[in-house]
């Protein structure tokens, strides 16, 4: 059974090295970084079945970050799990790097899918559901944004996965109720998420995104539906963790300041 307080201590270092990473980069996504770290730590270290010493190991769980812009919380994500060194996080976007704007699959140990254009990967994931289930493979979890959902190409994806049964396919929905133009319901509602994707054939399943229990629940409960996918509804704060972030639709897409990345980590309780 999976340790939550260990899984919230992951949670709090991944939003740590998030913050490190965009201020050392000077560019980046922390605002949906942020967001999404308590999902990551859940799937990273008490869902998937995984091996760190093994990144391609037949029969595993897969992992595509659909929202390819949030890559900062994904490598944090994957140094703490041990896919690779810690070191590489401070080079992210630089020249010759290993971990670059988006998540690249043919460079970074861990990294199953390619992503930035959104919703791409979210239909990628289907076709690794549809072929892990010929060759007796492991489950598929897909992490999506909310404005990600304005994309039309989500919709047929789903539409694909409901036809096709894909009970091995878990989608999750960062909600955290922003974009980078401003609040999803100014820009293009996306609500009621969970009555599209039940019209689509897919179970549904709510979660407050930053709680360990709920969201491992909402996974056990994925993992026991049987002839549906499952899309997991998760609430979220953009900007989770760093009082001046959260909430903001301005730190979409912003690397903070010397003095500003200093009061972050102070306040997760890291440093510089």
């Amino acid at each position: 059974m999976a340790d939550n307080r260990l899984i919230e201590e992951m949670a709090r270092e991944i939003r740590i090295d998030i913050v490190k990473q965009v201020y050392f980069a000077g560019s980046g996504h922390p605002g949906g970084s942020l967001s999404a770290a308590d999902i990551l730590a859940a799937l990273y270290f008490g869902e998937m079945d995984i091996d760190p010493e093994n990144p391609r190991m037949a029969g595993r769980d897969r992992f595509v970050l659909s929202k390819g812009h949030a890559a900062p919380a994904l490598y944090a994500a994957l140094a703490e799990r041990g896919f690779f060194p810690k070191g590489e996080l401070w080079s992210l976007r630089s020249l010759g790097a290993m971990l670059q704007g988006h998540p690249c699959a043919k460079t970074t140990p861990g990294v199953d899918m390619s992503t930035g254009s959104l919703g791409q990967g979210f239909s990628a994931s289907v076709g690794m559901a549809l072929a892990s289930r010929l060759d007796g493979g492991g489950r598929v979890y897909a992490l999506l944004g909310d404005g990600e959902l304005e994309e039309g190409i989500v919709w047929e994806a789903a539409m694909s996965a409901g036809h096709y049964r894909l009970d091995n396919l878990c989608a999750v929905v960062d909600w955290n109720g922003l974009q980078i133009d401003g609040r999803n319901d100014d820009v293009m509602t996306v609500a009621p998420i969970d009555e599209k994707f039940r019209a689509f054939g897919w179970n549904t399943a709510m979660a407050d995104g930053h709680s360990i229990a709920d969201l491992l629940g909402a996974f056990g409960k994925a993992r026991g539906t049987k002839g549906r996918p499952t899309a997991v509804i998760a609430k979220t704060v953009k900007g989770k963790g760093v009082s001046f972030m959260e909430g903001e639709a301005g730190w979409h897409g912003k690397a903070p300041s010397e003095d500003e990345a200093k009061r972050a980590l102070t306040e997760l309780g890291g440093a510089l």
